[in-house]
């Protein structure tokens, strides 16, 4: 059977069925050899009915939330063993026009270097998101989390420069920690490097990815392409989603040094030599 050129995973957990239908009339659009697998961690396997009939997509109803990264690495599991050149871990509330896809693989194509590519993201509004992150320390985790609002002022400068707002993101950069909200990915540094890390059952799981596909390829924002990302700060509103959240602030740090993280501080400091808003 001839491998597919992309591949791409979307974990489903009760959500709304247009926007998942988009998704797929976009994803179905691409004229390449292509595959997308619908992950459903749903109590139900109602979703079951958005890939009927599609050779492109395959619907997996799992009977119960493993989280996130679990969700994603099972498709990352096939999509290594049929081959495929590039592996897309998107969420559902994502929007982009099949031409963004196209874009973004021929941009690949041409940086065989690059393990992981992120386009520009905006809100429905149309305003930027900024989603090009430092390697965080605990308190940008932590404290921007936790900070009451008139202390949050005061560390303004820190805090944005987290989310490298200096930079300008209108330029294609190197960036140590990207969003997972769209994660292009070439298949082959996800066999070098490694799937997601299971113990993250939800955040963090994509920094620490990311991360991991920097120490051997680059890990690149490209806003020549756009897509829409409607971004719901869940654990900002749920409490469960909170304690996820914390967990995986704690796994990570506890992972990767809390305060002495040589590689942190290489990776944030190499991003002093971008193009400044």
């Amino acid at each position: 059977m001839q491998p597919n050129k992309l591949t791409a995973s979307l974990v489903l957990f009760h959500s709304p069925p247009k926007a998942i239908a988009n998704i797929i009339a976009a994803f179905v659009a691409l004229t390449s050899d292509k595959h997308l697998y619908l992950i459903d961690h749903s109590s139900t396997n109602e979703l079951q009915y958005l890939a009927e009939q599609l050779i492109d997509v395959s619907y997996h109803f799992m009977g119960s939330n493993n989280g996130y990264g679990r969700g994603h690495n099972t498709a990352i599991e096939w999509a290594i063993e049929q081959n495929s050149t590039y592996h897309l871990v998107l969420n559902p509330d994502i929007q982009f026009e099949v031409d963004a896809l196209q874009k973004l693989m021929a941009y690949m194509e041409h940086n065989p270097e690059i393990g992981l590519l992120m386009p520009k993201v905006l809100y429905p509004s149309g305003a930027l998101q900024y989603l090009c992150k430092l390697l965080p320390t605990p308190f940008d985790l932590l404290g921007r989390r936790f900070l009451p609002g008139p202390f949050k002022l005061a560390f303004k400068k820190q805090m944005d420069a987290y989310e490298c707002r200096h930079l300008s993101y209108s330029e294609t950069m190197d960036v140590p920690n990207l969003s997972g909200c769209f994660m292009f990915m070439r298949t082959a540094a996800l066999t070098n490097v490694g799937a997601f890390d299971p113990q993250f059952f939800m955040y963090l799981e994509d920094t620490d990815l990311c991360r991991r596909i920097g120490m051997q390829y680059r890990t690149v924002y490209y806003p020549e392409v756009q897509i829409i990302h409607a971004y719901e700060k869940g654990s900002y509103r749920f409490n469960k989603l909170l304690f996820y959240h914390l967990q995986s602030a704690f796994r990570y740090f506890n992972k990767w040094g809390w305060f002495s993280d040589k590689v942190r501080s290489q990776k944030n400091a190499a991003l002093k030599n971008l193009p400044q808003r």
